[in-house]
């Protein structure tokens, strides 16, 4: 990821910022609302600001990144999300909307799992090689 040096950065309710003045983005967990979603550090101030927009849309303001790199991340992490609340689902409630409109919370767990544990492909240097060995 590289950040785009001198571009503006909107942060919301009018607040701009250089990207290359800005060295830290933490989302707010406590207390975040209307106007209070993320504070982002900045090299000349010691205190944050306290900004209106989260934290991913900022950094994808401030960053240049393969297409796709962005939207990709923010579906592995509303699926976490996804994931842990489909964990808090009791078995009376799982039943239920098993039965009542064949929802299975279990098939649902699993498949997400499956998705979030699996390990992107990378194509190790030699293995279109070993695609033709044996043959002359």
């Amino acid at each position: 990821m590289d950040i785009k040096p001198g571009r503006m950065v909107h942060l919301g309710y009018g607040k701009y910022w250089r990207s290359d003045e800005i060295v830290g983005l933490c989302p707010i967990e406590e207390d975040r609302g209307p106007g209070r979603r993320t504070e982002v550090y900045v090299a000349s101030r010691e205190t944050p600001l306290v900004v209106s927009r989260s934290e991913r849309s900022i950094l994808k303001d401030m960053a240049s990144l393969p297409e796709g790199e962005f939207e990709a991340e923010e579906a592995r992490t509303l699926l976490q999300e996804l994931l842990e609340d489909l964990g808090d689902i009791s078995p009376v409630l799982r039943r239920l909307l098993l039965n009542e409109v064949g929802f299975d919370a279990d098939v649902w767990e699993r498949r997400i799992r499956g998705l979030l544990t699996r390990a992107p492909h990378k194509e190790e240097e030699g293995e279109q090689e070993d695609l033709f060995r044996g043959r002359p």
